[in-house]
């Protein structure tokens, strides 16, 4: 078996008991699966001459060894862009000759989607119970935010953009960090606005899970209030979204 594939990793449990089930499982379902049939040869006995010649069939002793126990002990299943115990989404696996295609993977510069769930708290610009929080001061942040992002990222690009190359590759969008670069947000919108949650949706490369928490509370002390991080969930990793994955 060869591969890659996707399955949804659920919040609240580490990537590798994830794994380790995944192998368990494979394990199982090759051991209980039936042995191929036999194979069969044909032998041709050499006669001394005047003799007719003859075969006989045999059964490829070789392709039915005697089995004490099961004919698979180990699959190797690997793990790409992980994710930590509090995120939930798409994660990708590689089995076999995917894992090298697999290491391929975590090695570009693919970016991935997240919904991150926030919540405001209670402090307040003035010391007051007043909604000063409102939508489009969040979409002010979001946009500042992303700006700073998009000059992170033609910095790391390592591009030209006085040349039209260059230029119309940013203005597309595939402008790509060059080697080891911070975590860089390609996209960042608010999906869903009903105080004291909301919801966003991004795009991004290098990222952690733990560093797109630590946005949702910057995002908070920049409206001057408080925001929590209440959920991550990957919805995509490269070509891989989570409407194709396992469950």
């Amino acid at each position: 078996m060869d591969g890659l594939f996707a399955v949804y990793k659920p919040q609240g449990v580490h990537w590798k008991p994830v794994r380790d089930s995944i192998e368990s499982n494979l394990l199982k379902a090759l051991n209980s699966s039936p042995p191929p049939a036999p194979q069969l040869a044909v032998q041709f006995q050499l006669l001394s001459s005047g003799e007719n010649s003859s075969s006989s069939k045999d059964l490829l002793r070789s392709s039915q060894p005697p089995m004490t126990g099961p004919q698979f002990h180990k699959v190797h299943v690997g793990v790409g862009h992980r994710l930590d115990a509090f995120s939930s989404g798409v994660l990708v696996l590689g089995i076999g000759k995917g894992n090298g295609v697999l290491e391929h993977l975590c090695k570009s510069h693919v970016t991935r989607d997240y919904m991150l769930e926030g919540e405001f708290g209670k402090a307040t610009d003035n010391f007051t119970a007043t909604d000063h929080v409102t939508q489009d001061k969040l979409e002010r942040v979001l946009t500042m935010t992303q700006g700073a992002n998009q000059k992170a990222l033609i910095t790391y690009s390592q591009v030209d953009l006085r040349t039209q190359e260059a230029y119309k590759l940013a203005v597309r969008g595939l402008l790509y960090p060059h080697g080891k670069s911070p975590p860089i947000l390609t996209g960042l919108r608010c999906i869903h606005f009903n105080p004291p949650h909301f919801s966003l949706e991004v795009q991004c490369v290098n990222e952690t899970q733990k560093y797109l928490r630590k946005l949702i509370h910057e995002v908070g002390l920049e409206l001057q209030t408080c925001a929590v991080c209440s959920g991550v969930r990957r919805t995509r990793d490269g070509p891989f979204k989570v409407e194709n994955t396992l469950t």
